[in-house]
């Protein structure tokens, strides 16, 4: 079922949006549609405690050795910055 939505805006943005849309070959109002359904279903896809793609993407950046043990660092740090 489609029901209509009053979004108040910048005219600019909306002007730029209405671009973006017609060059990705979608209107404006199935472009807010599907940021509705991605930010939902993303949401929804995690529950506490789980990685979202966005840090799992970041923990691949960096390599290290399998016998890294990040706490030993941590406390390390900690004991530099502040004397211990």
């Amino acid at each position: 079922m489609k029901t209509n939505l009053t979004l108040t805006l910048n005219k600019e943005v909306i002007e730029q949006a209405k671009k973006y849309a017609a060059n990705k070959g979608e209107s404006l109002s199935e472009m807010v549609e599907n940021y509705f359904k991605y930010i939902i279903h993303s949401k929804a896809e995690y529950e506490e405690g789980q990685l979202t793609p966005r840090v799992k993407k970041l923990r691949a950046v960096l390599k290290v050795d399998s016998d890294f043990n990040y706490k030993d660092v941590l406390n390390e740090a900690k004991s530099t910055k502040h004397g211990l």
